[in-house]
């Protein structure tokens, strides 16, 4: 399991957020009420005594609450994490990719960075820069200017008033 992926500590603090830190001494708090909400199966998470329960799960792969049935991933909690943050997860590039059936070479060229940048952002290696995820919906855009609607609504690429 890679570095920025791998757990070395966690920490419930107060109303459904958890406290995370990497092997690569990345430190970051992520709400996970939210994934919570989302997903039935995680109710129980949203009682406070079970949740202030949080421990790492086998290898620093995962935050678990002592069953199987809640668990989360530590790769998806980083992502939510950097996402709440403001930042563009690796999770962006790879549902962009997936969304226009895109290898690693036609992205790449696309974006115009090389093929090892492009997987060093996809496997979450190096933060992805905000010019990269703008270059994606760039792109996105002019081969469907449909989709013009749902970027103008993602707050993260929102410009300051």
């Amino acid at each position: 399991m890679s570095k920025q992926f791998t757990l070395t500590a966690v920490k419930a603090l107060a109303d459904g957020v958890l406290a995370l830190t990497y092997a690569d001494g990345e430190q970051l708090q992520v709400d996970v009420k939210p994934i919570i909400a989302k997903h039935p199966t995680l109710r129980e998470l949203g009682k406070p005594a079970v949740f202030k329960r949080a421990k790492l799960g086998d290898w620093g792969g995962s935050v678990t609450w002592g069953t199987d049935d809640l668990e989360l991933a530590a790769d998806n909690l980083r992502a939510r994490a950097i996402e709440q943050a403001g930042g563009v997860s690796h999770e962006f590039i790879i549902n962009w990719m997936a969304k226009h059936d895109l290898s690693l070479e036609t992205a790449a060229r696309a974006l115009d960075v090389s093929r090892r940048m492009l997987a060093y952002y996809r496997s979450g290696e190096k933060p992805v820069p905000r010019v990269v995820a703008l270059a994606c919906m760039g792109w996105s855009l002019s081969i469907n200017p449909a989709e013009a609607v749902a970027a103008a609504e993602d707050e993260r690429f929102a410009l300051a008033a």
